[in-house]
């Protein structure tokens, strides 16, 4: 979370987003900010948001293989190589 430093209004940001943009390659926290006095945009560089957005697809992944075995999905690790290689194959296979 941002420190109340990065909280601004948008007049603020529309004011001065070429220096917050600068300040956000440089490694600038990311900034909040407010319209009407409530929190309605996050601004951050680019590579924090792919990081982020590499880490949640990581915890979509994770979280549907979860599920996938509570729900009793699941096969030995040999099995599950066995049986792609046998699709390899058959893929590989002329027609």
């Amino acid at each position: 979370m941002p420190s109340a430093s990065r909280i601004k209004p948008i007049s603020y940001f529309k004011a001065n987003a070429a220096e917050i943009i600068d300040e956000m390659r440089r490694g600038a926290e990311p900034m909040i900010i407010t319209q009407n006095g409530e929190a309605t945009a996050i601004v951050q560089d680019i590579h924090s948001w792919e990081k982020t957005q590499e880490a949640l697809a990581m915890l979509k992944i994770l979280a549907l293989g979860k599920a996938e075995a509570a729900a009793g999905r699941v096969e030995p690790a040999q099995q599950a190589m066995a049986n792609a290689r046998k699709r390899l194959l058959r893929r590989k296979a002329p027609r």
